[in-house]
């Protein structure tokens, strides 16, 4: 297969330039959209199940949101955060029972059939609430869904939901497909999950295990003009170290994700006709948390959480092992929230002797060997900075006595520990924050949630206080007292530990300087491109 031969573009380079050069990608300037062109990017997964609409994930986003749609999109310039798509309005009732869509006219799917309310319907009922992993939290009081005609949707709920909750969670959790191929079949196993049909303006075209996904120009989008490009072809890279030598010699042209590590991009900031971007990242920002096993007696003791917090120099764990492109988390809530982030939080500062200090008011003394007690510690395999931070703390918690042993399993068999047989103590994840703590951040502190359930609270946590305040969170229609709630979310958490929020990033995307219209909204790597090109 051939890949496009591409231009080269000066970039400048030089360490002490990189991090302000990675702020913003250079789409400042109006140029006018190439057409056609095949677009190689860098993919470092092949997902068991390709379908959004029940896998909720940015590994299925990142080939599926170019075909599937949701209805809405994330947006750097809208005053609420979003660009219709398959909606173009939508509106809440004052008592938070309604919600109303008016859809798009106009679109077809893939197949030619049209696109039409009973399509929302179908998708919201029989998928999002009872399939999906975020959406089974968010629609879970969705009753009905009523279609007085094609181009509209009104969401019923048996009790007061939030509107800012549904409207923070659209780009994510409301993936539309054709009710036409799933109506009557087993949803989850049916043959479109993985053979995509959407009405998104790139066609699924195949897929080819162990190397490439090929998406194609959807000739009949609705989008007029768009998209730009002819072809988008992944090619599987798993070994992220493959990714910035395919850039180099031009066998790719982009790599989102962060698929070039960290440690290269100094380097490759330096070639000429690469860009190094960090924009296209704000709605997703992934945050490094020490999931606690309070079922083990020492973890159980909120003295021994506040020393391993204080064992943690978070500092560190940014300039070494995030070479600087992340924060030190305060809380549950990053700091690039503008809707819901408070600093009034407790504040856990690097502090060993204040750590051993505690340690020994809980009644854990060292032995004759330094030691106070083991624990089995279990770094989520997903990234190189999870392994590497488990690494970290392993040895943090040496220096207070605590002999933490690693157990490093694939992703498969840390999940099943973690989450189903809750065979861990401590271990470190990485989840994500998307916009609005209901949709994936309470679940991991809440109480009663099902074994099973990844990025959850699995490790026995319960405080009555902290899910009455979720719970009434989750019925607050006014925005401002509902902010509010969760701003007292924060400081709890953050008191309690249930979890410890240690850092929190985004990912950087490097591309070739041919290719355009890179990042430019909050959710770009996982949003349709449709406005991408290339320079030719």
């Amino acid at each position: 297969m051939s890949i496009f031969t591409l231009s080269r573009r000066r970039f400048l380079a030089g360490s002490s330039l990189l991090l302000a050069s990675t702020a913003m990608p250079n789409f400042a300037f109006a140029q006018t959209p190439v057409k056609g062109g095949r677009l190689v990017v860098a993919a470092d997964s092949e997902p068991r199940n390709l379908n959004p609409a029940i896998v909720a994930s940015n590994g299925v986003f990142f080939v599926a949101s170019k075909v599937i749609e949701p209805l809405a999109e994330a947006s750097f310039e809208s005053a609420d955060g979003l660009s219709p798509r398959l909606a173009i309005a939508w509106v809440g009732s004052e008592d938070g029972k309604t919600v109303t869509f008016k859809l798009r006219e106009g679109v077809t799917w893939h197949d030619g059939k049209p696109f039409s309310s009973a399509d929302v319907a179908f998708s919201a009922l029989e998928v999002w609430k009872k399939l999906q992993n975020l959406g089974r939290t968010i629609f879970k009081d969705l009753e009905a869904v009523d279609t007085p005609d094609e181009h509209t949707a009104i969401f019923r709920f048996a009790t007061p939901t939030p509107f800012q909750l549904i409207r923070n969670a659209l780009p994510a959790v409301t993936s539309v497909l054709p009710k036409h191929l799933y109506e009557g079949t087993d949803i989850a196993e049916n043959p479109a999950n993985n053979n995509l049909v959407g009405t998104g303006p790139f066609k699924f075209a195949e897929h080819k295990a162990g190397e490439y996904y090929r998406l194609t120009r959807n000739e009949a989008y609705w989008e007029k003009d768009q998209p730009a490009l002819d072809e988008i072809i992944y090619r599987v890279l798993p070994d992220r170290a493959a990714a910035a030598g395919a850039l180099e010699a031009e066998e790719i042209q982009l790599a989102a994700f962060s698929a070039v590590p960290l440690a290269d991009l100094e380097r490759i900031s330096k070639v000429e006709g690469i860009e190094v971007i960090s924009k296209g990242y704000e709605a997703l920002t992934y945050q490094i948390v020490v999931e606690i096993n309070h079922r083990r007696k020492e973890l159980a003791d909120l003295k021994v959480r506040q020393a391993i917090a204080h064992a943690i120099d978070k500092d560190f764990v940014v300039k070494t092992i995030f070479l600087g492109y992340a924060t030190a988390a305060t809380g549950p809530v990053p700091l690039n929230d503008k809707q819901f982030y408070t600093s009034e939080v407790p504040t856990y500062a690097f502090d060993t002797a204040r750590a051993n200090a505690l340690l020994d008011e809980a009644g854990y003394q060292r032995g004759a060997d330094g030691k106070r007690f083991a624990l089995k510690l279990l770094p989520a395999p997903y990234f190189n900075e999870t392994r590497q931070f488990g690494d970290y703390l392993r040895q943090a918690l040496a220096e207070i006595g605590i002999d933490a042993q690693l157990v490093n399993n694939d992703a498969a068999a840390h999940q099943k520990a973690v989450y189903t047989d809750h065979d861990f103590d401590l271990a470190v994840a990485p989840p994500v924050f998307r916009g609005d703590p209901a949709i994936s951040t309470t679940i991991l502190v809440q109480s009663g949630i099902p074994d099973g359930v990844p990025f959850s609270n699995q490790g026995g946590y319960k405080n009555a206080e902290l899910d009455a305040l979720i719970q009434k969170a989750s019925e607050t229609i006014d925005a401002d007292a509902r902010t509010a709630l969760y701003r007292d979310f924060q400081k709890l958490v953050v008191e309690d530990l249930p979890l410890i929020n240690v850092a929190e990033w985004g990912f950087i995307t490097v591309a070739r300087t041919s290719v355009k219209n890179v990042s430019n909204n909050p959710r770009w790597a996982v949003s349709n491109w449709a406005d991408t090109w290339l320079e030719t």
